[in-house]
């Protein structure tokens, strides 16, 4: 007879920086109670996934499963760990389970989405517990870029595990709870099986530094300024969005906030009572009577999304805001790699219009939300876990992690998306692979990573399209020529004569040549037109478009 097992199973954001979804279960193999930490979304580009409006794990796995699902911890509220909650609601039906400003925007996005904001349960800071079947989880504080970001300690029959969730050691973070050494030495006093644990910034290799260092920095900034001053940062980093605004302030500037996320956060960070003492903001109808130096906005759009405010600024007016030569633009943000080309976009149109930029290549303005090497190994010292799984990193972050752990005698393993790992012995050993794939939220209907939808339309975005129609009569005799019509594609290739032509007097002789077999068989007329017409295309523009073959036959 089997016995029962604790098992981990990345869905999502292990492998990647993005996207995260961990399972942990316990119980008999196949029969375990599960429970699922976190629930995100990763961004969509043009270049792999174009056209996508958002993209969230595979849980199909888990959708299977529901009946063995005792519910959702969300352990902070950025996108990457909270934005799939209202999309999959429906597949999972359990209760989520939150701290008070992070179950605030749950509730906003399950109420947006048309469900039942009651599914979102508000939980208060370790040492309160929630007991689901086998699980006693808790959620202790812990310093992060966002306010009330939660490390979960899950007790289990097999032991206890700390998943760090998202995480920085920084003892004055100005908004949120500073990180407490002595409360997880206590924690850990016991015996930690193992720490799951962030690894985005194990390349790093100097101490973290506080957000109360980036403070001062600013207000000098903002004070020498003369124009109208924007700063922009990721609206969920309140404490930055409070340093920015009271460097404003001091500078005896009104301050205004734009951007719909912006004025979500600090409305959802107020009403929980994390933020308090936020300086005066004005309305951006009343800053428009306001002279332009005695101006601070505070906007979005940090990462170069094309419709949030400093992209729209840059492009024009914004809310009847416009920035002029002398204004000084400020990123007080990192770019998250892939963002680049957006942001280097912004910079150059905010260039031309004569606004000095400044971004964080000084270390001036920025600082990061993520624990350092240095501080991950004293995380490590802290919990002196038995056994050491990273998470939420590319695969060149969790292995790096796994050997710092090794070097200390922690059994270290890296298990990426789809891996199952069994947690129950002395070190982590793989037992399963499960698919953990990609769901797209495309317009207002999702599908997976293999249903083509996505693959066509790159495949269109790089080779352009021809659709051939072609009609036969109820002798399956061709009626008349076939005929294209092409997008996408040059108009002329190297014969001088129209794309369209050449391709229709190909199509044509082949269709004057083919016997009767061919034409009374749709399939086969269909893979013959389409190869005609990507060769003809071929051999005129070097290029083999995408063919759709259209045959009528009159019956």
């Amino acid at each position: 007879m089997s016995t029962e097992r604790l098992i981990y199973l990345p869905l999502g954001g292990a492998g990647e920086i993005g996207m995260n979804a961990y399972v942990y279960g316990y119980g008999k193999p196949g029969k375990e109670r599960l429970i699922l930490v976190d629930l995100g979304v990763t961004f969509p580009d043009m270049d792999s996934s174009p056209g996508v409006d958002l993209i969230m794990p595979d849980i199909r796995w888990l959708k299977e499963r529901a009946d063995q699902l005792e519910g959702v911890f969300i352990t902070h509220a950025h996108e990457d760990h909270i934005g799939a909650v209202a999309h999959l609601y429906r597949d999972l039906n359990v209760p989520i389970y939150a701290r008070a400003f992070t179950a605030n925007l749950a509730r906003r996005k399950m109420d947006e989405a048309g469900l039942d904001s009651e599914e979102v349960k508000t939980v208060s800071a370790w040492p309160e517990v929630t007991k689901l079947g086998p699980f006693t989880v808790g959620v202790a504080p812990i310093s992060h870029s966002i306010p009330e970001s939660g490390g979960l300690v899950i007790d289990t029959p097999a032991g206890r595990i700390v998943h760090t969730g998202d995480f920085k050691t920084d003892p004055t973070p100005i908004v949120g709870e500073a990180f407490d050494p002595e409360m997880w030495a206590e924690i850990a006093k016991d015996g930690v099986k193992a720490l799951v644990c962030d690894s985005t910034n194990v390349f790093s290799l100097h101490p973290g530094r506080s957000e109360v260092e980036v403070g001062p920095e600013i207000t000098r900034l903002v004070g020498e300024a003369e124009g109208m001053v924007v700063a922009t940062t990721f609206a969920s980093n309140v404490a930055r969005v409070k340093t920015l605004a009271e460097a404003g302030h001091a500078a005896g500037r009104s301050v205004v906030l734009l951007g719909r996320a912006m004025q979500r956060m600090v409305e959802a960070a107020t009403e929980t009572g994390v933020l308090k003492n936020f300086p005066k903001v004005v309305s951006v109808e009343a800053a428009q009577e306001l002279p332009r130096e005695n101006l601070m906005l505070v906007v979005t759009g940090s990462q170069g999304e094309r419709r949030a405010a400093s992209a729209q600024l840059a492009r024009g007016k914004y809310r009847g805001v416009e920035v002029k030569e002398g204004d000084l633009f400020l990123f007080s943000s990192k770019t998250i790699p892939g963002n680049e080309r957006g942001v280097i976009r912004i910079i150059n149109q905010f260039s031309e219009k004569g606004v000095d930029v400044v971004d964080d290549s000084s270390g001036l303005y920025h600082v990061s939300g993520h624990a350092n090497r240095p501080d991950l190994e004293r995380m490590h010292d802290i919990i002196k876990p038995q056994m050491l799984i990273p998470m939420h990193g590319e695969h060149r972050h969790l292995r790096q992690h796994a050997r710092l752990g090794e070097a200390k005698g922690i059994a270290s393993t890296v298990a990426v998306n789809g891996m199952m790992m069994d947690l129950t012995g002395n070190a982590p050993k793989v037992v399963d692979y499960v698919d953990a794939g990609r769901t797209y939220l495309d317009g207002s209907v999702k599908y997976g990573a293999l249903d083509g939808v996505v693959r066509d339309r790159i495949r269109m975005a790089l080779n352009g399209h021809v659709v051939v129609t072609v009609i036969l009569d109820e002798e399956d005799e061709p009626l008349g020529e076939p005929w294209c019509d092409i997008k996408g594609l040059a108009e002329t290739g190297t014969s001088n004569a129209a794309l369209v032509e050449v391709m229709e007097e190909d199509l044509n002789q082949f269709i004057m040549r083919a016997g009767a077999k061919t034409l009374r068989d749709d399939d086969k007329l269909e893979e013959n037109l389409r190869r005609v017409a990507r060769q003809s295309a071929q051999n005129e523009i070097g290029k083999k478009p995408e063919v759709t073959v259209v045959v009528s036959r009159m019956r």
